[in-house]
């Protein structure tokens, strides 16, 4: 009877067990749901990227350009010029020479020189600090953005964006990529036409193919930037599977010597 009573003590603890744990997945698929939605609704359409964070020497390409295009507007304020040369396996001289700002020492934080007085004339609005825009937009909304500057006359720069439209930022990487003009959709009275196609009109230093692989750098870039931690996860993660591989040989060897004389 007391043998009894205890199997069904067990069997009501495990169920508690269960139960805990279906409410705390369903919590969480929940939870996680919504936010993958919304991600997949805003990349629908997107090419992928393939940016890859591992890839050193992309992210030191990438790095080259961003400071070329676009660190003169933008900055990412929460790298240093020390980190990056730590993560970028590059010199402190080397970083300081092709990459540090006017003025900026390895300590420092990479900040723009812009003012923000002249920006807010120049553009209508201060250029953002780019430091979590992968994390925020995701790779792919970077990737896919710097791919579709077109020209048009109607915007105040003289350019604009079937990702981002009206985006109050002309295309810093026209000279690479060239000049696109836009094929619209024939639209009804009151409505907006759609852009259709990007047509690259006017050739620019780079083949389509040199200029997918130069977005693809900047956007490991800046994903690199919005979380630096992940390259040393990435070295440490190696290490970890082949710890817990030897762990699970282990716990093996050792259960089996446990229950060897249990029938």
């Amino acid at each position: 009877m007391l043998e009894s009573t205890l199997i069904k003590s067990r069997i009501q603890l495990r169920m508690r067990d269960l139960i805990a744990k279906f409410w705390v997945a369903g919590t969480l698929i929940a939870l996680v749901l919504p936010v993958t939605a919304a991600r997949a609704e805003e990349g629908e359409g997107m090419q992928q990227s393939l940016a890859n964070v591992a890839d050193v020497v992309s992210l030191q390409r990438g790095a080259r350009l961003y400071f070329n295009y676009c660190a003169g507007c933008h900055s990412i304020k929460y790298v240093s010029y020390s980190s990056l040369a730590e993560d970028l396996r590059l010199s402190p001289d080397d970083v300081l020479k092709n990459f540090a700002l006017a003025g900026a020492k390895i300590g420092d934080q990479v900040v723009s020189n812009m003012p923000a007085e002249g920006a807010q004339a120049w553009f209508g609005k201060a250029p953002p600090d780019l430091s979590l825009e992968a994390r925020a937009k995701s790779p792919d909304w970077i990737y896919n953005y710097l791919k579709s500057f077109y020209i048009d006359p109607s915007s105040m720069t003289g350019w604009n964006n079937t990702v981002f439209p009206n985006a109050s930022m002309p295309n810093p990487l026209w000279e690479l990529q060239g000049v696109q003009t836009a094929q619209k959709s024939s639209a009804k009275p009151g409505e907006e036409a759609k852009v259709e196609k990007l047509d690259v009109t006017r050739k620019g230093k780079l083949s389509a193919a040199e200029f997918d692989e130069t977005a693809r750098d900047i956007t490991a870039f800046l994903q690199y930037v919005g979380e630096p931690a992940a390259l040393k996860r990435y070295s440490v993660g190696v290490w970890v599977v082949l710890f817990l591989a030897f762990f699970t040989f282990l716990a093996f060897l050792l259960k089996h010597e446990y229950w060897q004389d249990v029938h």
